[in-house]
């Protein structure tokens, strides 16, 4: 197998509170073709927040995409310049979080029983940023609409506006009767939609998304599709992004050591704790890289109950003492 030249072929989901600047970086040591995402921020914060908050990122975890939410074009246009301006590599539009939040702000999963309005959004967007790509992520339909068509209409019309990346959730969003979580694993999988759509489309780069664990699953599930977005499995387990490297990206990929995976994260910690950020704010990312591993428990324990306000790097050493005891 040749190494992947499609940008989506690995992609990190945009997961709200876990897929800050301190996450990316961390996964780009693991995976160094992955496209990163951001978490969602709605198009209001980014044009009046505190930008360099919301939006700053590092060099290294180029190529990354901010994923904005919202429903007004105007606003969403202006957030997608002024993340082009910030240097991201594409502008995702959020329309498949099922959230009651993301409900009561007009935008997410709702928004697909509004395709005009989405399509809109993305001719407004795309027009504001004519050099990056403008992507949307969707759910295949909302509550009960289930019927193929629904899906399929929705894809006609805001590919129509210009989109030519879909990145499926292959599950309806049910807006009632179920928490977030519940969403990510009640309504039924349906891979075989999204195939079919790549197979109707094939000018169309198609991402699948949702029920992805583990690499078998991944290699399963492949075929055609242009690529795959990884979610709570990069966060719980964030290791197995290096054999999703070598499966999707590079197969001569020789995966770091964990060891030597915190050994790269070093300078990172030093510079950000020179800039002021807490240690706790980072460790909470790397709470998954021994999973599995003898002494993960005590790991974990050390990088999150034991940590302080005012931790340093000598944390981090006495964690990997913890899992390399040989090597203390």
């Amino acid at each position: 197998m040749l190494k992947s030249t499609n940008p989506w072929r690995l992609c990190i989901a945009p997961m709200m509170e876990w897929t800050d600047r301190h996450c990316r970086y961390f996964h780009r040591l693991l995976a160094p073709h992955a496209r990163l995402y951001t978490e969602m921020v709605v198009a209001q914060a980014a044009i009046h927040g505190k930008r360099e908050r919301l939006l700053g990122f590092d060099r290294a975890e180029h190529p990354v995409a901010l994923q904005l939410g919202g429903s007004d074009p105007a606003l969403l246009a202006q957030a997608a310049r002024i993340g082009a301006d910030f240097g991201y590599d594409e502008i995702n539009l959020n329309v498949g979080c099922p959230s009651d939040r993301v409900q009561s702000g007009r935008f997410g999963a709702c928004l697909m029983l509004e395709p005009e309005l989405v399509a809109d959004c993305v001719a407004a967007m795309q027009a504001a940023v004519p050099e990056l790509p403008v992507t949307v992520k969707c759910r295949l339909g909302v509550d009960r609409h289930e019927d193929e068509d629904f899906f399929r209409q929705f894809v006609e019309r805001v590919a129509a506006a210009g989109c030519r990346v879909f990145i499926v959730h292959a599950r309806n969003a049910w807006l009632k009767g179920l928490s977030p979580k519940e969403n990510r694993e009640v309504p039924p999988l349906r891979y075989a939609l999204v195939h079919a759509l790549k197979r109707d489309r094939p000018e169309l780069s198609v991402v699948l998304n949702g029920g992805l664990a583990d690499a078998d699953s991944v290699a399963a599930e492949i075929g055609a599709l242009d690529g795959v977005m990884i979610g709570r499995a990069a966060y719980h387990d964030p290791y197995l992004l290096t054999a999703l490297e070598r499966l999707l990206c590079d197969p001569d990929y020789l995966a770091p050591t964990r060891e030597a995976v915190m050994l790269a994260m070093r300078p990172y910690l030093v510079q950000r704790l020179a800039a002021g950020d807490e240690l706790r704010h980072i460790t909470r990312h790397l709470l998954g890289l021994y999973q599995g591993m003898p002494n993960a428990r005590r790991w974990r324990q050390i990088l999150s109950v034991e940590v302080r306000k005012d931790s340093g790097l000598e944390l981090i050493d006495r964690a990997l003492a913890a899992v390399h005891p040989l090597a203390a």
